[in-house]
């Protein structure tokens, strides 16, 4: 009876909580899935919904339609309020504070109107090419392909019919909340990745805005860059109140009451930095999903411009540097996806968490190889800008005397997925002699003891840790991020003391260290894994993008 009451007691504990307000709602639109995730002034998530979706081709560029972003997130906040109503007996009718996330950079342009221009182009689209080398060589830093920046100058560049008429452009997480607000902002962080912030005023670098002005083709035009980005703001910073057009617009049935303050929206690298409490100088963080990115916090500006390396800035506006790879779980998912179409196919289906267990400590098996048996993987659905790739065409390939077992196809699975983000990370470490303190692994992957661990150890042969909040995801940072707005007293002024103080105060942890033997198998696939690049390319020109 002891233990019945003691969950009764917590069930009403947590909807009094729900009642006063104490909670923080973080919502973020991953690539494969949005999340909603509601936490209480503890942190602990009392409820989640979430919503699967893909991008699509459209006309040759990566998307998703409004109609897709606004189902989505209706049904992704549905089923979180569904949850809060089951487990609790509340309807959610306010909540403490409320903060968007989602993937970053791509480009989400509107007319004076505020009607989208051209579909939505995500990160994913690698067709910006010349306006990223000719935008870094002109403010001698790094402009990626995926930036926002790089798309608009790509339209211009390519003489699009819609670039006059732009009035403003934004993320997919800045369109969410102007949507709600009505404001027209931007967490620093994700604004970083949509063009330079200077990491001393935590604005958009000024010579890089007149520079870009004066181009000719940009000069051309009847706006100035400056009147069409949203205004970075720090973390800690209100960003508006949810409306009640907005209110609507997030809670259809009505039950959300408008009036609500927002954080500042923010990108999936903020928030992954924030669920590994990785903000202050010299740490970092690898946030794994359908992409990867490894980003440490800097002590200073890099000496050289480094295409590898992106350079974008903490929720709090420090400068930090980021490999980042558009490519790593979708291929290892649809080799996982057909041994469990077999697994049913012979009568014996198992969970997902079973048949990702199973195949993922077969990478990390005695029996295998620590170089992967000359099996070799390339895990390329879209473009991939570290390996010179236009293009995506994932592929396998092997030697005739390559040793085919399932612990090494599993194992050239796992180091191939890695490989890509290796690439500007070396340029970091190596190049540009950048200290690390600690460097914390992040994302679903992590969900399975050791394995990932233990190989992300031996691909940066440096020691990577995992928190008990791993497998938490970025809406869960998200909602750390809003809980913040309470928090920016003198007790905790900065963002990494209130993650150090208040959300992580208590939090478990394990570290692997780098295995020699894996070290140096690592290194010889890596080497082979570059050598075999050319066959990639081949792929791009021999089978069609969209053949099926």
């Amino acid at each position: 009876m002891a233990v019945i009451d003691n969950a009764a007691e917590q069930v009403a504990n947590i909807a009094e909580k729900i009642r006063a307000g104490k909670t923080t709602l973080g919502i973020e639109f991953g690539s494969t899935r949005i999340k909603a995730v509601l936490i209480d002034d503890t942190f602990h998530t009392i409820a989640s919904g979430d919503y699967s979706w893909a991008s699509h081709l459209e006309d040759g560029l990566w998307s998703y339609s409004t109609e897709e972003i606004w189902g989505g997130l209706q049904h992704a906040y549905a089923s979180m309020a569904n949850d809060v109503e089951t487990a609790y007996g509340e309807k959610l009718t306010h909540i403490g504070h409320i903060g968007f996330s989602a993937m970053m950079h791509g480009y989400l342009a509107f007319d004076e109107n505020g009607e989208l221009l051209v579909p939505f182009r995500t990160w994913q689209n690698t067709n910006t090419s010349e306006a990223h080398q000719k935008l870094s060589e002109l403010f001698q830093y790094n402009i990626p392909e995926r930036w926002s920046i790089a798309h608009l100058y790509q339209a211009v560049l390519n003489k699009e019919e819609h670039v006059s008429k732009v009035a403003y452009f934004t993320t997919l997480a800045g369109y969410v909340h102007w949507k709600l607000t009505g404001k027209k902002v931007l967490g620093v962080g994700d604004a970083s990745g949509m063009f330079p912030i200077d990491p001393t005023t935590h604005t958009y670098e000024t010579e890089f805005i007149e520079k870009f002005d004066a181009l000719p083709e940009v000069a051309a035009q009847p706006w100035k860059l400056e009147n069409l980005l949203p205004t970075p703001l720090v973390a800690g910073t209100p960003a508006g109140e949810l409306t009640e057009e907005g209110a609507k617009l997030l809670d259809p049935s009505g039950t959300l009451k408008p009036g609500i303050v927002l954080a500042p929206p923010e990108g999936d690298a903020g928030t992954g930095m924030v669920a590994t409490n990785s903000v202050r100088v010299r740490t970092g963080n690898v946030s794994a999903g359908t992409s990867i990115f490894a980003m440490v916090v800097l002590e200073h500006k890099l000496k050289a411009l480094h295409p590898e390396v992106d350079l974008v800035t903490t929720p709090a506006g420090d400068l930090a540097g980021m490999s980042h790879a558009n490519n790593f779980t979708s291929d290892l998912n649809a080799w996982v996806g057909l041994f469990g179409e077999f697994a049913k196919a012979i009568g014996q289906p198992v969970d997902a968490g079973t048949l990702y267990g199973t195949l993922f400590r077969a990478a990390i098996a005695d029996d295998v190889d620590a170089n992967c048996g000359g099996l070799l993987n390339y895990p390329f659905r879209s473009g991939e800008f570290l390996a010179g790739l236009p293009e995506g065409r994932p592929l396998f390939a092997r030697s005739p005397e390559a040793h085919m077992t399932l612990g090494n196809f599993m194992r050239a699975q796992l180091f191939s997925a890695f490989s890509p983000v290796k690439i500007g990370m070396d340029v970091m470490t190596k190049q540009e002699h950048v200290q690390i303190d600690s460097l914390v692994g992040h994302g679903g992957i992590f969900t399975t003891p050791k394995v990932a661990q233990k190989i992300l150890a031996a691909a940066f042969n440096t020691p990577i840790k995992v928190m008990s909040t791993a497998a938490e995801g970025g809406a869960w940072g998200m909602a750390v991020l809003a809980n913040y707005l309470w928090n920016t007293n003198e007790d905790h002024s900065n963002l990494a003391d209130y993650l150090d103080g208040c959300v992580f105060k208590d939090a478990q942890s394990v570290t692997e260290t780098p295995v020699a033997s894996d070290v140096i198998g690592f290194e010889d696939f890596f080497a082979r894994f570059s050598k075999g690049l050319p066959i990639e390319h081949t792929a791009i020109e021999s089978i069609n993008l969209e053949d099926k």
